[in-house]
């Protein structure tokens, strides 16, 4: 294998694909990443087994063949050249890739290309498109709510499936940790129509959430009950699915709460941010107090003493106080893009719903804690 290449296009690939590779691994060859060239493009490869990434970036190939290199050693050497350069990559007999970059020159162990694991996709029955900011929504308004909890394994993903809302078909994501629960929601893409409902693993929802960041394409989904793709512009990403159950999440979204909070959602953070600074590490715990046209903010803590903030609010229900993690109000509040928040709530024992007053297709649903 033989080729030149662009120091920028490279190191932007090489950032995406490195991402995927744990920093350690039992497998050897998994440390590294795998580099095809052929046909004026390099194309880097890179799995845990469960993850794969692929992209393609445009090369002057002097002889297609193909090596592995260790991922995070390579992405950090081509970090490091200057800005401009021209990077060429050399295999040599002695299983080893000789890089050259200016007056550098650096010689890297590696494994054959044919040993690198082939993480095919299977067939793909459900196929259909998403607009890049989407795509990005659904998984901004629910990631935080993903579970890390090992043991509740069919928590640690994002639940992606066809539902109704207001008579219309919708595809839907949740992700919940049993404190707070977040839902989204876009109308049914075309060819989306019957998907299975999937689970996709956090790893994979922040790895695509990375790769679309800068994306204004739509993004090609293809998904079978095991296995999710995401491809755009040169990008292939693809996942197993998380094997188990998602819970009835409908059963824990109240339906009989009565008390309308309406609240400035930048005053709201800025409050909580500020009066959570003495509540303790541990609980985070806030309380909230709202009696007609008020809401006081308070936090108590033993060892910083205590914090109270009074908010202007639209509120004319009977008196209530409420206790909440402080880190929890912030999450949510953060998804919301309009200009105010509103809680709908029962009691100060019961789950409350959020709203964003300016995106109604997204719900929040918050547990409260003892204050």
């Amino acid at each position: 294998m033989k080729l030149t290449i662009e120091r920028a296009p490279l190191l932007k690939a090489l950032g995406h694909v490195q991402s995927v590779v744990e920093r350690r691994t039992t497998i050897p060859i998994l440390a590294n990443m795998l580099l095809n060239a052929g046909d004026g493009t390099l194309a880097l490869t890179a799995t845990d087994m469960d993850l794969a990434i692929d992209e393609k970036v445009a090369a002057d190939i002097g002889q297609s063949g193909s090596i592995t290199a260790p991922a995070h050693t390579l992405f950090d050497i081509v970090r490091k050249l200057p800005e401009g350069a021209e990077v060429s990559f050399e295999t040599s007999g002695e299983g080893r890739v000789d890089i050259h970059a200016g007056r550098s020159r650096f010689s890297l162990s590696s494994l054959p290309g044919e040993e690198f694991p082939s993480i095919s996709g299977g067939d793909m029955p459900h196929r259909f498109e998403l607009a890049a900011s989407e795509l990005r929504r659904l998984i901004d308004c629910t990631r935080f709510a993903i579970s890390t909890e090992e043991t509740r394994y069919y928590l640690n993903g994002i639940f992606v499936h066809e539902a109704q809302s207001d008579g219309e078909l919708v595809l839907r994501a949740v992700a919940t940790d049993g404190h707070r629960l977040a839902r989204a929601e876009i109308t049914l893409p075309e060819g989306a129509g019957g998907v299975p409902g999937v689970i996709v693993p956090r790893k994979a929802v922040n790895e695509v959430r990375k790769l679309i960041d800068d994306s204004s394409d739509s993004v090609d989904i293809e998904l079978s009950e095991t296995r999710l793709q995401f491809s755009f512009d040169r990008v292939v990403l693809s996942s197993k699915l998380i094997d188990g159950t998602f819970p009835d999440y409908e059963r824990v979204i109240p339906t009989g709460n009565d008390r309308v909070l309406r609240v400035s959602r930048n005053a709201f953070v800025e409050a909580v941010d500020r009066v959570s600074t003495i509540s303790t590490e541990k609980s985070r715990a806030i309380k909230l107090r709202l009696d007609s046209g008020t809401l006081t903010l308070s936090a108590t803590s033993p060892e910083n003493g205590t914090a109270r903030e009074e908010l202007e609010v639209t509120y004319s229900a009977g008196p209530l106080e409420i206790g909440f993690n402080s880190r929890y109000l912030l999450d949510i509040a953060s998804q919301i893009e309009g200009d105010e928040a509103e809680f709908v709530l029962a009691d100060g024992a019961s789950p409350t719903i959020v709203h964003d007053t300016a995106d109604q297709s997204a719900l929040y649903v918050l547990m409260p804690m003892r204050v």
